[in-house]
């Protein structure tokens, strides 16, 4: 019991006005923040110029937004919980992702060095008591404890793939922002909803503070995008929503460390799931970029970047509401929402009759009708 109190005793000031106020200066710091970014990026050459079929934009747009989403994010935690030695390892290793990603933003990193980068970072973590250490049992009471090695094992394909997974779906304008906001919302509600028993207020404040971030850097990133939060905004994000997760003290935490997540984070998880699978399946690195993803699909089936963002937006929202009904122990009711997400993915990347070829169709219909009656009318006035 001890323990426990000790435990808690980082998260007795974190009030309801605290997570706000985290969220506000969040939010604040990004949207101030951005513009500088968007000339510092001209400084030193941080642009991302289109060089091929990948790129949805057309002209040479910063990328060192990411600066201005670490700031944000760092700023609340620093100030309102320094007290907790995990939140600072959390925010020690985000610190190296974003410095890993800044990095990459500016002088094109290989994609090899980044990933040994990215496990060594997560070590580094592990090393330093971040860790999963066991995950509840979906079937039966108790939990299901890890040994040191898969425990090791757990923990760096956790951060390593999530961290990964916000940076694979950073494709159209603001679609990877708005996500992360998502699901750091998400996890924050699940967060609070738990927090006073469970000592997850602590993880409800951070993620608000990021989810403030990333709304902050939303309006300069949404279509048309003026600058773009690169690889060191992406990272970031995608580590701290992992390291985050798993700052929780309790037990019961890891529930909503791990299972949480996963269904919040369940559509650009399974784009990541998909996207290995292809590349393995054709013989190709896992790290090699390809313009398969489901965003790259929607737009391919003639939805636009912004409605193929929204729905996407959606879709995770679903998963983020299934997460929600997932803490509550509703399980039945989450697994109807993922099933609806699953099929509106399915839905869109499959349906052939998308609206772009309609709209041909109807444009080459009246067309020829113009054509017709300009032919009639050229008759008439040979007649005369």
């Amino acid at each position: 019991m001890a323990s426990v109190t000790k435990a808690l005793s980082h998260f007795d000031n974190i009030t309801g006005l605290v997570i706000f106020v985290a969220f506000l200066i969040a939010f604040v710091v990004s949207v101030f923040l951005t513009p500088i970014t968007m000339r510092i990026a001209h400084i030193i050459g941080a642009i991302d110029i289109p060089k091929d079929d990948r790129r949805m934009h057309k002209r040479a747009i910063p990328r060192f937004g990411g600066l201005a989403i670490y700031c944000g994010t760092m700023v609340p935690i620093i100030l309102f919980l320094h007290g907790s030695s995990r939140m600072m390892t959390a925010a020690l290793g985000g610190t190296f992702v974003y410095i890993l990603g800044a990095l990459d933003d500016k002088f094109g990193l290989n994609a090899k060095v980044k990933l040994i980068v990215e496990i060594l970072i997560a070590l580094l973590m592990y090393k330093m008591g971040l860790r999963i250490l066991f995950i509840t049992n979906l079937f039966g009471a108790g939990h299901w404890k890890f040994g040191t090695a898969l425990c090791c094992i757990v923990t760096v394909l956790w951060l390593v793939g999530v961290t990964n997974t916000i940076n694979l779906i950073d494709g159209l304008d603001g679609l990877a922002a708005g996500v992360a906001a998502i699901a750091a919302t998400s996890i924050a509600y699940v967060a609070y909803i738990h927090g006073e028993m469970y000592g997850m207020l602590i993880v409800c404040a951070a993620m608000m503070a990021l989810a403030g971030a990333s709304l902050g850097f939303l309006p300069y990133n949404f279509y048309p995008a003026k600058t773009f939060m690169g690889d060191g905004g992406s990272l970031f994000l995608g580590f701290m929503l992992a390291s985050l997760s798993v700052v929780g003290p309790l037990k019961r935490s890891t529930f909503i460390a791990v299972i949480v997540p996963v269904f919040v984070l369940g559509m650009p998880l399974l784009d990541t799931g998909m996207a290995i699978l292809r590349r393995l399946v054709n013989g190709r690195p896992i790290m090699s970029p390809d313009k398969e993803h489901l965003h790259h699909q929607l737009m391919a089936n003639g939805y636009g970047m912004t409605r193929s963002v929204l729905m996407l937006y959606g879709i995770s929202a679903t998963m983020g509401m299934a997460a929600i009904l997932i803490s509550r122990e509703l399980y039945k009711d989450a697994a109807v929402l993922a099933m609806i997400a699953l099929l509106y993915i399915y839905v869109l990347v499959t349906d052939p009759n998308h609206k772009l070829p309609r709209i041909k169709a109807v444009n080459i219909k009246d067309d020829e009708d113009r054509a017709e009656a300009e032919a009639r009318k050229g008759k008439g006035n040979n007649g005369l």
